[in-house]
Parts: structure tokens; C-alpha cells; sequence
């Protein structure tokens, strides 16, 4: 009997500038992190990327054993590439995010509807992920956080 792929399909965006290896690893990770990939599931072939993206086999692999150097998958010789862990928090994350889930959406909708393009919601999303999650305590355009209080 044959292991089944998981149900992730990779989306790969020629155009962002991100090595198309790194836009697997990282859709891969999001996948666990929204709990689509669970421990057990396997990754879909290099053969079936491929054939969804058009992209080398190489680029694929190169995708895999990085996710495999962090410990999130583990490939199985003649088997496939399986995961090994999920990333976020506790099993009940997804309830427990629930609520920032719906205000996020709630959010978006109404950036779409002020006129927004995606793009233009993904840099600004980015940009206050930036400086709310900075190292230094200052955002990208060096706007000092130190007096900001956690939520």
C-alpha cells in the first residue's frame, strides 16, 4: 500500500525575487504551522512538484533536505520524504488562534475593500511584522519600540 501525499500543493512565484527553493521550505513550514502537514504525512514526490510547478528536481531536493537539516522532515529511502514535526504551539493552537485568525480576516477584507492589492497588504503585513518581532528594539526605518508594551 502506498503512502498518500498530504494535501499541500507548492505555489511558486517566479517574480518575488525568493529562490525557488526557499518558497518550498517556507510553504512547507506554514503548512505545519496551520497544522496541513501533521507528523506522519508525506511530502509529495519531487516527480509530482515538478509536474505541478514545472520547476528542476534538484531545486525540489535541495528544498527537502534543508527542511531535513532542521529536523522537520526525515526521508525514507524508496518511501518518500515524511514529516517529522509540526512548528507552533500546543495541539489546541488552532483553537486558541481562532479569534486572531477571524480579526486578521476581518482586516483584510477591509484593505481589499479600501482598494489594496495583495501585494500591497503582504508588504505592509510584513513591514509591521518587522518591527514588532525586530531584534534591536527598533522597526525598519529605525523607529526606536522600546517603550511599546506587549499584548
Amino acid at each position: 500500500m502506498a503512502a498518500e501525499s498530504a494535501a499541500v500543493e507548492f505555489r511558486i512565484d517566479r517574480r518575488s525575487g525568493v529562490a525557488t527553493y526557499l518558497q518550498i521550505v517556507q510553504q512547507t513550514k506554514q503548512a505545519l504551522r496551520l497544522g496541513v502537514l501533521e507528523p506522519g504525512d508525506r511530502l509529495p514526490t519531487a516527480r509530482e512538484v515538478v509536474e505541478a510547478t514545472a520547476i528542476n528536481p534538484n531545486t525540489v531536493l535541495k528544498a527537502y533536505r534543508e527542511l531535513e537539516r532542521e529536523g522537520l522532515v526525515e526521508a525514507r529511502r524508496g518511501l518518500g520524504t515524511f514529516v517529522r514535526r509540526t512548528l507552533g504551539g500546543a495541539p489546541d493552537a488552532t483553537a486558541a488562534d481562532a479569534p486572531l485568525r477571524t480579526e486578521l480576516a476581518d482586516w483584510a477584507r477591509r484593505a481589499r475593500a479600501a482598494g489594496l492589492e495583495k501585494d500591497d497588504v503582504g508588504a505592509l503585513f510584513t513591514a509591521v511584522l518587522d518591527s514588532t518581532y525586530s531584534t534591536n528594539g527598533t522597526d525598519s526605518v529605525g523607529r526606536s519600540h522600546e517603550g511599546d508594551q506587549e499584548r
